[in-house]
């Protein structure tokens, strides 16, 4: 369907994309992926005619519609949310428009057995498939469903556009593009600013839809997913695997592993023949062999490694002074801003070393709670309030804003840093990938994810106990987004974090808070828990939604009810505080385990401490670490007293 040949796109003489080969084909499913800054939007770019290559081509089939969604883009202005939804009917009008002209056309003519008439009507013909094709249902019924899919509310239908953010402008540009039924949909991360719910509505609606898709998300779980074929970019070259992008992961690491063990075979023969050929070069006895073996090496095809970017993060948090028990406690808070209220009647506690996660649709009071918390929003009624020698790092979600464009990135930490940690600037700004050049650019030339792991290098400057972030992840490729993963289960504070990011956000929290419809709600267990609970909870509500599910939905996945009405039956035997209680248990007990084995680590160092080793600093930890398992122990026994 779509022909990329020969394609390069230089800039004052680095190749971004050097001489690349790849076609889309009908109902292909692929994901585009690689690090910030490979050219995964340029390609988009080019596909879309929006920008020219240095050389090569596109090559599409006439009469090709490509529905495309960029990551930065104009919003209309001055119509309802329905309206804008509406014209991406507008094709449908100028078919009936069409439609019309003909009908009129032809009622003022008698030549029924002329070529131009049977033209006319068999114009009409396909026009009318194409209509029938495109929409069995009313324009505006349809627009309703995609909309809520998307998370708009029936309210939201008559608002304009511009009293809503950029993330819900962005929901009813998609909105749009997937009404329009194009051939080819081009997404850039569409998942940035969709909540969970969203998201699942998305990937439904992807996996039913006929026709290509060319998807860039740093979401691995939604590429999992909704593609079926994985085309990297790496180093300005192609790697193209015809599989999801897990497995893609698989078998890149096993070529690249065959790759290098035939590399060393050939490295090996090559040099026993050089060494023969050294040998015995001016032996008369040996110069056929010689001459054979020389011959040998020049018809040899040397075997060669695929480039890889090995560049990577390597973030670690400094270790977090100790805090209260008691983080962050709100009891019985109302909280909104003159006129509106987001949520009421709120109880939110957060405990020393807990990861918690805030969940819920846009909109619906988790960025609140963060202000809250800082101290920047007070709550209309209830008491919030942090709890001792707490000492909090905040991550905000318009971390772009916050970031002055005006400074470099050295000048951004130079112009925050204090004391002996101005020294290690430049070893800290390596960490997050800013190396030589890179930290005299300015802030306002950096991509979305440099800015987030600028906005992340921040937190090295001083050590908190508390992390509080605001989707941190999004603009982040996978790589980065995995590497921050694994420093926040590290991590020996207590961390909250808002993500929509299932997959950065299972294994990561123990506990999550719901925002939904105005409450919040406490699930205690992982990120996948919740999803499967709060598929057994909406049960009724899902069997009541069914009979006008969307068409361009997809078909509602399968449900075992009897299996779900029993899990639910058996929850709600079970007390909320039995559960908090045995989460909590299981949160200790790891705690515990977690101390006992750095107090090992120790405990080795100190019975044969070699040079350098800080004696007094071990001593100092492995009596902290007694301290919390004593402290932790106490909290169990009372614990599991509750529970006996």
């Amino acid at each position: 369907m779509i022909s990329i040949n020969s394609l390069t796109v230089s800039f004052g003489g680095y190749n971004l994309l050097d001489n690349i080969d790849f076609h889309i084909n009908d109902n292909d499913r692929i994901g585009l992926v690689g690090k910030n800054g490979a050219g995964k939007t340029t390609l988009m770019r080019l596909i879309c005619g929006l920008q020219a290559p240095t050389s090569g081509s596109v090559e599409k089939p006439g009469g090709i519609r490509i529905g495309y969604l960029p990551q930065i883009m104009e919003h209309a202005k001055g119509k309802s949310v329905m309206e804008e939804a509406l014209t991406a009917f507008d094709r449908v009008d100028r078919i009936r428009k069409e439609l019309d002209s003909i009908g009129l056309e032809l009622s003022s003519r008698t030549d029924y057995e002329s070529d131009a008439y049977l033209g006319l009507i068999a114009r009409i013909n396909d026009l009318n498939d194409s209509l029938a094709f495109l929409h069995s249902e009313p324009p505006e019924s349809l627009a309703e469903k995609t909309l809520r899919g998307l998370g708009f509310k029936d309210s939201d239908f008559g608002r304009n556009t511009e009293t809503f953010s950029q993330g819900w402008n962005m929901r009813i540009e998609l909105a749009k593009i997937l009404l329009s039924d194009p051939d080819v949909l081009l997404l850039d991360e569409p998942t940035n600013h969709l909540d969970i719910e969203s998201i699942e509505w998305l990937e439904d609606y992807l996996k039913a839809r006929r026709g290509s898709l060319l998807l860039v998300s740093h979401d691995r779980r939604f590429l999992d997913s909704v593609t079926d074929r994985t085309v990297e970019i790496m180093l300005g070259h192609i790697h193209d695997y015809k599989v999801p992008y897990s497995k893609y992961l698989e078998l890149r690491a096993e070529r690249l592993a065959q790759q290098t063990a035939a590399y060393e075979n050939q490295r090996r023969m090559i040099e026993k023949t050089e060494d023969f050929i050294n040998r015995f070069r001016y032996k008369p006895t040996k110069s056929n062999q010689v001459q054979s073996r020389i011959k040998q090496l020049e018809k040899l095809e040397r075997i060669e490694i695929d480039e890889t970017d090995n560049v990577r993060l390597t973030v670690k948090f400094p270790p977090a002074p100790r805090s209260g028990d008691v983080v962050f406690k709100a009891t019985g808070i109302t909280v909104g801003y003159p006129g509106k209220v987001v949520f009421s009647d709120a109880d939110i506690e957060v405990k020393r070393g807990e990861k918690v996660a805030l969940i819920g649709r846009n909109g619906e009071g988790k960025t609140t709670l963060m202000r809250v918390i800082t101290g920047e929003l007070t709550p209309i009624k209830g008491e919030a309030k942090r709890g001792y020698n707490v000492s909090m790092g905040y991550y905000a979600q318009n971390q772009e804003d916050i970031l002055d464009r005006s400074l470099t990135v050295w000048e951004t930490l130079d112009n925050i840093a204090v004391g002996d940690i101005r020294t290690k600037l430049r070893d800290i700004l390596a960490q997050f990938l800013f190396r030589g050049e890179d930290i005299d650019k300015k802030v306002s030339v950096l991509s979305g994810g440099e800015r987030a792991r600028l906005g992340m290098a921040i937190f090295m400057l001083q050590p908190y106990n508390l992390l509080a972030l605001d989707e941190p992840t999004n603009h982040m490729d996978i790589k980065s987004k995995d590497i921050l993963k694994q420093a926040l289960k590290a991590y020996d504070g207590t961390l909250i974090v808002v993500s929509h990011d299932r997959d950065f956000l299972d294994g990561l929290t123990d506990k999550m808070y719901e925002f939904r419809d105005g409450k919040v709600k406490e699930y205690l267990g992982s990120v996948t828990e919740f999803l499967e609970r709060r598929k057994i909870e909406s049960l009724k509500e899902l069997e009541r939604n069914s009979p006008t599910a969307a068409r361009t939905a997809g078909p509602a996945p399968a449900i075992d009810k009897e299996k779900a009405r029993l899990e639910f039956e058996r929850r709600k035997t079970e007390s909320k505080e039995e559960r908090r209680v045995k989460k909590r248990i299981e949160f200790l007990e790891a705690g515990i385990g977690k101390d006992e084995a750095r107090m090992k680590d120790i405990e080795k160092v100190l019975s044969d401490p070699s040079a350098g080793v800080d004696i007094m600093e071990l001593t100092r930890e492995y009596l902290e670490l007694k301290r919390e398992i004593d402290h932790k122990t106490v909290e169990w026994e009372k614990l599991m007293e509750q529970i006996d």
